[in-house]
């Protein structure tokens, strides 16, 4: 996981920590501007996309537009939407071919249902682990853009998060707001074993279940790395089943109460009694 230490999200809320000059290195620092660009194309690639086909996708947290570009370049057409307006002012100033809308992806995506081909997001997703207001709650700001983002793709659609996970509860909480809504997917890490190099991407399934793709290994020839599948489609094991209670007393453990150990018999089913 990336350290707190220097974390943007815990420096301001998104549309103040990005003012005029945040946004600006978006449009000036080559290797911020490199980065973007390859995290970018990574999104795209696990979207998987019908080859020859332009597509109408959304691009969330789109900023300057640097992802947005990407996406012209491969040829789809595309609409951002971001909550910092001094983003969006860069984006506009580099006279980007997509469609810009100022919006909290917190207050859900205002589109109608079945709007998009796929959604990608590059580093933004993470803001919502956090309460800037009183009346901010992380779960209820997660599924509400998640539920909403279900509706606006197309059945069969993907969407494609990079992001910043702080540690494994906030992955946790994503992922399980997400399979709420009705999401299946799963996370896959490029260069697991690499502190700079590794990033993280939540691949999501609208509608039907796909096969997650491989992911990247610095070094090793081909693909290699870490992937995480969802449980099922509705987001929980079985109630009562043998992966819901290791879950159950892998919870328990993390707050600190005693936990009998597993063992071979934990949640064998009985044999019913005559």
């Amino acid at each position: 996981m990336t350290s707190s230490c220097r974390r943007p999200e815990h420096s301001a809320p998104p549309d103040v920590f990005y003012n005029e000059a945040e946004a600006k290195k978006y449009s000036q620092n080559s290797r911020m501007i490199e980065i973007q660009t390859q995290m970018s194309e990574r999104a795209v690639e696990l979207l998987n996309l019908p080859e020859g086909q332009p597509c109408f996708l959304l691009d969330v947290g789109c900023g300057s537009g640097l992802s947005g570009d990407f996406l012209s370049e491969e040829g789809h057409y595309w609409v951002g939407v971001d909550i910092s307006t001094a983003m969006l002012d860069v984006a506009l100033d580099r006279e980007v071919e997509g469609d810009l809308l100022v919006g909290d992806m917190g207050q859900g995506m205002p589109f109608r249902p079945g709007t998009f081909d796929g959604c990608i997001s590059i580093s933004a997703l993470q803001w919502l682990c956090n309460a800037d207001k009183r009346t901010h709650s992380p779960p209820k700001r997660l599924y509400t853009f998640f539920s909403t983002l279900y509706s606006s793709l197309s059945r069969g659609a993907r969407a494609v998060f990079q992001l910043y996970p702080e540690n494994s509860e906030q992955l946790e909480l994503i992922t399980t707001q997400a399979m709420r809504a009705g999401f299946g997917g799963g996370m896959v890490v490029d260069y697991p074993n690499s502190s700079k190099a590794k990033k993280f991407f939540l691949c999501l399934f609208a509608g039907v279940t796909g096969a997650l793709p491989k992911v990247r290994n610095k070094g090793v020839s081909g693909y290699w790395g870490s992937v995480c599948r969802f449980k099922n489609m509705k987001g929980k094991s079985a109630k009562k089943g043998r992966d819901w209670i290791f879950e159950k007393k892998e919870r328990r453990r993390r707050q600190g109460r005693e936990v009998r150990a597993d063992t071979k018999y934990t949640g064998r089913q009985r044999r019913p009694n005559f």
